[in-house]
């Protein structure tokens, strides 16, 4: 992951407007991770079906749909990647 960090002066618009997206993929990273947790048992739960979790997510939220879908998607992605990484982990410990 690449993290860049700008000094900017934005207008108060601009700040909540980026705060939202932020919340907005938390929210979908979060939402991605329990449907795993509910669904991995009986379905086989994997990126691409976050992927297809994060379009029913954008028809049942208005919020979520007035962010990008690139966004949404990428934000799903990213919950697939906290559970990988929390598998690779435990298998290290063992």
């Amino acid at each position: 992951m690449r993290v860049l960090e700008y000094k900017v002066q934005g207008k108060p618009s601009q700040y909540q407007g980026i705060e939202q997206a932020i919340r907005t993929t938390q929210f979908v990273r979060n939402k991605a991770i329990r449907y795993w947790i509910d669904h991995s048992r009986e379905l086989k739960i994997n990126k691409f079906s976050l992927n297809k979790y994060s379009t029913i997510l954008r028809k049942e939220f208005s919020f979520v749909n007035d962010l990008n879908s690139m966004a949404v998607q990428s934000a799903a992605e990213g919950g697939w990647t906290a559970i990988s990484r929390f598998y690779d982990n435990c298998n290290m410990k063992s």
